[in-house]
């Protein structure tokens, strides 16, 4: 199954489903050294990321997955361990994540970090995912198990910590957050707000936060 996600072999993949459709949720490992295994609607986002096929090739594998009865939360959410879509935020897979969440996926579930997908796209400097999550209704200022940190403290602390970070992307998070009801006098576990993060640098994140 891994060959087939890796070569994008949506024939392939159609036969295998068509005769075992219960491997439509059976955990597939992430390469021949690191054997861990994920549900197949993570698996796909790792290949997003990896570069092994685009964004939109993902969404054919997805689909095929989806339509053979892959579960959308995968095998069952288990807190601090990623749902697909969590994963499809965190790992680029923006129209991924978009199809989980048009097919149900539970919206505030939290991964790794105790993030949600919310996090993990505010994180990453995904607008396009961010702003779909706020329209299903994603909490704006919940906290996330680990740093005790919002989505909107996430968004800035990765633009920070990115040094290739597309700055616009970041932004426009940002401003989505805020427009949706973002709390930035929320502290992380440090004590720490969105303020203490910037420095006399940041100008246009600082008149956003005005």
């Amino acid at each position: 199954m891994t060959n087939i996600l890796t070569t994008h072999d949506l024939n392939g993949l159609r036969q295998v489903l068509a005769a075992h459709p219960e491997r439509a949720n059976e955990g597939i490992p992430y390469d021949d050294v690191n054997t861990t295994q994920a549900h197949p609607l993570h698996r796909i986002c790792d290949g997003v990321f990896s570069g092994d096929y685009t964004d939109a090739e993902a969404i054919e594998l997805a689909k095929l997955f989806l339509e053979y009865g892959a579960h959308v939360d995968g095998n069952g959410l288990m807190e601090k361990q990623d749902s697909p879509l969590v994963a499809a935020a965190s790992l680029h897979a923006d129209q991924v994540a978009i199809l989980y969440l048009e097919n149900g996926a539970t919206i505030d579930h939290p991964g790794c970090f105790g993030g949600t997908a919310l996090h993990w796209a505010a994180w990453c400097g995904r607008p396009a995912v961010v702003r779909r999550l706020i329209q299903a209704g994603a909490e704006i200022n919940t906290r996330c198990l680990d740093f005790k940190a919002t989505p909107l403290f996430w968004a800035v602390h990765g633009l920070k910590r990115n040094e290739n970070a597309n700055v616009p992307d970041y932004t426009e998070c940002v401003h989505l957050l805020l427009q949706a009801g973002a709390d930035q006098t929320i502290p992380n576990g440090e004590g720490k707000t969105v303020a203490d993060l910037l420095t006399e640098d940041d100008r246009e994140l600082k008149d956003a936060l005005r």
